[in-house]
C-alpha cells in the first residue's frame, strides 16, 4: 500500500509539472490520466479507507486554506458563503434525495437522502486554480474559497445523520437541528481552544522547526478531538486555521517562513494525489457494480440524471438567492436615501462604520456590499465540481445496518457518487475557463484598488520607519549613532522609496539593532492598519512576507538575532 501511494504521488507530481508547463488545469489532467491508468492490465487496486482520507488528507488541506485566508474578508462575505456552504448543501441534499427516490427503483427516501448528502459538497480546488489564473475578482475568489471551507462540514454532518437514521445507529443527539447546532458550535469552540493553546506555545518557541511541527499537529488534533465528542472536525480545523493565520504575526519571522513553505509543499502533494486517486477509482467502481449484478447502462443513466439534478440545483439556487439579494439591496438603498424621521426625545448618535477598504460602500453605519452581477453569479453557479470528500463519504457508508442486514443501496450510491464527481470535473471544469473568458467578469478596477492598498501599506511602513529611527536617535547619548540616524532620516525623506532603506552591514551591531527596530515598527503599523480595516489583509500578508525575507537576509549579515 505504501509503495502504491508513493508511486501515485510521484506520477501525480510529474503530470502536474506537465500541466503547469502546458497551461492545462492540473486537477483535470490528473483525473483524466488516473482514469485512463485504471484500465492498465494487472494494475493493483489502490483503495484507501475513508477514515484515512477524512483524517489524514482533508484536515491539512482545510487548515492550510484557512490559515492563508483572510478572516476579515471571510466575515465580510459571510452571507454569501453561508448561503452556498450551508443552505445550498441542505437544498442539494433534499432535492437530489427526492429525485433519486423517484427515479431509482426500490430506493427509499432515507437512502436517497444519504446519496444527496454524499454528492452535495463542491470542491473548490479546480475553481480557485482557474479563477486565480484568469484573475477573477477578489470578491468571487473569497466566496468560492470560503464556501469550500464550510460546505464539507455541513455535508458530512447531514451524511452522518442520514446514514445513522437508515442503519439504526445511535447518535448523541437524535434531533437533526440540535445535532447540526451542537456539531457546529462545539466544533468551532474546540478549534479556537486549540488555537489559543498553540498560540501561547508558539510565542515561547524560538526554534522554527519546533514551531512548524506544532503547526503540523494542529489540524489532526483538532479534527480527531472534535470528532471524538461528536462535533464537526471540519469546523474545528477551519476555526483553528483562521485563528492561527490571523495571529501569525505574533510568531517569529523564521517560523513564519518555514511554515509557509511547508504548507505550500504539502498542498501541492496532497492536491496532486487526491485528483489522481479520484481517476484511479473508475475501473474498480464499474467492476464492483457489474459483480453485484447491476445493469451498467441503467445505472449510468440514473447517475447522469442525478448529475443533471446536482448542476441544475446549484444554478437555480444561486440565481434565486441573487434575486433576493438584489431586492434587499434596493430596499436598503431606499431606506438609507429616505430615512424615517426620528421620534422626538429618542434621537441617538449615529453609529459610524469602522474605516476600511469597503468604506465607500458604507452609508449611515451600514456596510452595503454590492450584489454580484449576473455574469458573476453564473460563474459561481458553474463552479460546482465535486471532489474527494464525495468519494470518501460514499466509501464511508456502513456495510450493514444495526439489524445485521446489508446497507440498502450502498453500491448504487458509490457508482452515482463517482459519476457525479467525474462528470462535474469534466463538464464544468473543462468549460469554466471558456465561460470566465466569455463573460469577461474580471474587474478592471481590481488592480487599481490593489495598487492603492499597496501604496497605503508602503506609506504606513515608511512612517513607522521614520518614527522608529527618530525614537532611536532621541534616546542615544553618543554623537555617532545620532548622526547615523539623522543621515538615515534625510536619505529616506529625500528618496521616498522603501527599497532605499539602509540594510544592516556586517560587523555593525548598532546598525543591525536599529534595522530590527525598524522592521518591528513597520510590522506593527501594518498589523494595526489591518485590524482597523484600513489595509486589506491579503496586502498586509504579502508585505509581511517580504519583510520576513528581508529580515532573513539581514540575519546573515549581523551577529545578533532580533525579531
Amino acid at each position: 500500500m505504501v509503495s502504491q501511494i508513493l508511486i501515485v504521488m510521484i506520477a501525480a507530481i510529474a503530470v502536474t509539472l506537465i500541466a503547469e508547463r502546458r497551461g492545462i488545469q492540473a486537477p483535470l489532467l490528473l483525473a483524466l490520466v488516473g482514469l485512463a491508468a485504471s484500465f492498465i492490465p494487472r494494475l493493483p487496486r489502490l483503495e484507501l479507507e475513508p477514515e484515512i482520507i477524512l483524517t489524514v488528507v482533508l484536515p491539512p488541506l482545510l487548515f492550510s486554506a484557512a490559515s492563508e485566508f483572510s478572516l476579515i474578508s471571510f466575515v465580510r462575505r459571510l452571507g454569501s458563503i453561508f448561503n452556498l456552504g450551508v443552505f445550498l448543501v441542505a437544498v442539494t441534499t433534499a432535492v437530489v434525495g427526492a429525485v433519486a427516490a423517484g427515479i431509482m427503483p426500490g430506493m427509499t427516501l432515507g437512502v436517497a437522502l444519504v446519496l444527496g448528502a454524499v454528492v452535495s459538497p463542491p470542491d473548490a480546488v479546480t475553481a480557485v486554480a482557474v479563477g486565480r489564473k484568469l484573475k477573477l475578482p477578489s470578491r468571487l475568489m473569497t466566496v468560492l474559497k470560503g464556501e469550500s471551507l464550510i460546505n464539507d462540514a455541513a455535508a458530512l454532518t447531514l451524511f452522518t445523520f442520514a446514514a445513522a437514521s437508515v442503519s439504526g445507529a445511535h447518535l448523541l443527539i437524535p434531533n437533526l437541528f440540535l445535532y447540526l447546532l451542537y456539531s457546529a458550535v462545539v466544533g468551532i469552540v474546540v478549534g479556537l481552544a486549540i488555537a489559543v493553546i498553540v498560540q501561547r506555545l508558539r510565542r515561547r518557541l524560538t526554534n522554527p522547526s519546533l514551531a512548524t511541527v506544532l503547526s503540523v499537529l494542529v489540524p489532526f488534533v483538532a479534527y480527531i478531538l472534535a470528532e471524538e465528542i461528536g462535533a464537526s472536525g471540519v469546523l474545528a480545523v477551519v476555526a483553528a486555521g483562521f485563528s492561527l493565520g490571523h495571529n501569525a504575526t505574533a510568531a517569529t519571522y523564521d517560523a513564519r517562513i518555514q511554515e509557509r513553505q511547508f504548507w505550500r509543499t504539502a498542498d501541492a502533494l496532497l492536491e496532486a494525489f487526491v485528483f489522481a486517486y479520484i481517476g484511479l477509482q473508475f475501473r474498480w467502481v464499474i467492476e464492483d457494480a457489474q459483480e453485484k449484478g447491476f445493469d451498467l447502462l441503467q445505472l449510468l443513466g440514473l447517475s447522469l440524471l442525478v448529475l443533471l439534478a446536482v448542476i441544475v440545483v446549484r444554478v437555480a439556487w444561486v440565481f434565486f438567492t441573487a434575486g433576493l439579494s438584489r431586492w434587499r439591496a434596493r430596499a436598503n438603498a431606499e431606506r438609507l436615501a429616505h430615512p424615517r424621521p426620528a421620534r422626538r426625545g429618542r434621537e441617538r448618535p449615529q453609529r459610524l462604520g469602522r474605516p476600511g477598504p469597503a468604506r465607500r460602500e458604507r452609508q449611515g453605519g451600514f456596510e452595503l456590499l454590492p450584489p454580484f452581477t449576473w455574469q458573476e453569479n453564473l460563474v459561481i453557479a458553474w463552479t460546482g465540481m465535486r471532489g474527494v470528500v464525495t468519494l470518501a463519504a460514499a466509501a464511508g457508508i456502513p456495510l450493514v445496518t444495526a439489524t445485521g442486514a446489508a446497507f440498502p443501496g450502498r453500491d448504487v450510491i458509490q457508482v452515482v457518487a463517482f459519476v457525479v464527481t467525474i462528470g462535474t470535473l469534466l463538464i464544468q471544469g473543462l468549460t469554466l475557463p471558456w465561460l470566465i473568458g466569455t463573460l469577461k467578469v474580471a474587474d478592471p478596477n481590481e488592480e487599481k484598488l490593489r495598487a492603492a492598498q499597496r501604496k497605503l501599506g508602503d506609506d504606513l511602513a515608511r512612517q513607522a520607519t521614520l518614527a522608529a529611527i527618530t525614537a532611536f536617535r532621541d534616546r542615544q547619548t553618543d554623537e555617532r549613532p545620532r548622526r547615523m540616524a539623522d543621515m538615515m532620516l534625510k536619505r529616506i525623506e529625500a528618496q521616498r522609496q522603501r527599497d532605499s532603506e539602509p540594510m544592516a552591514s556586517a560587523g555593525d551591531e548598532l546598525l543591525g539593532s536599529l534595522a530590527g527596530e525598524m522592521l518591528t515598527a513597520r510590522r506593527a503599523a501594518l498589523v494595526k492598519a489591518r485590524d482597523d480595516r484600513l489595509l486589506d489583509d491579503e496586502v498586509m500578508r504579502e508585505m509581511l512576507e517580504e519583510m520576513d525575507f528581508e529580515q532573513a537576509v539581514m540575519e546573515t549579515w549581523t551577529p545578533g538575532r532580533f525579531r
